[in-house]
């Protein structure tokens, strides 16, 4: 299972920092690469709804076919409705993960994106609640 230490950021200061606008070549450099133009503000880009949002760090290796490995951190967003075939933290029996939903008639299923663990079918029987929806990873390389 994936464990989630999930942390609130202050994420309303706005900071600009300089990007490749033009693109980013895999394979030989173009020297017109070699300009900064424009900037971004990861905040604007990645968040959303500022009052909702949350990171968490990522613990474990259920998710690793998904590319979510351990130590990167999910951007999580309450605010948004849970979808099936997405991915969602969620808090079962004490605890949060990271799964992707499958959500039937009138089961919730959390499927892990490795072949090592089974399905986790929710029961009446836990406590669960379905935190919110991830709608980033960063990775360190």
């Amino acid at each position: 299972m994936v464990v989630l230490e999930v942390f609130i950021k202050e994420i309303g200061v706005e900071q600009f920092l300089p990007v490749v606008d033009a693109g980013i070549s895999a394979g030989f450099p173009s020297p017109a690469d070699d300009h900064l133009e424009n900037s971004i503000d990861l905040n604007k880009e990645y968040i959303r709804n500022k009052d909702a949002t949350f990171f968490g760090r990522v613990k474990g290796d259920s998710m690793k076919n998904a590319g979510i490995h351990s130590g990167d951190l999910l951007i999580i967003d309450k605010s948004l409705e849970p979808v099936n075939g997405k991915i969602a933290v969620c808090f079962i029996d004490g605890e949060f993960t990271v799964k992707r939903l499958k959500i039937e008639r009138s089961t919730i299923w959390l499927l892990a994106e490795n072949e090592n663990y089974k399905p986790i079918k929710v029961t009446m029987d836990n406590e669960f609640l379905i935190w919110g929806m991830v709608t980033a990873v960063i990775k360190n390389l």
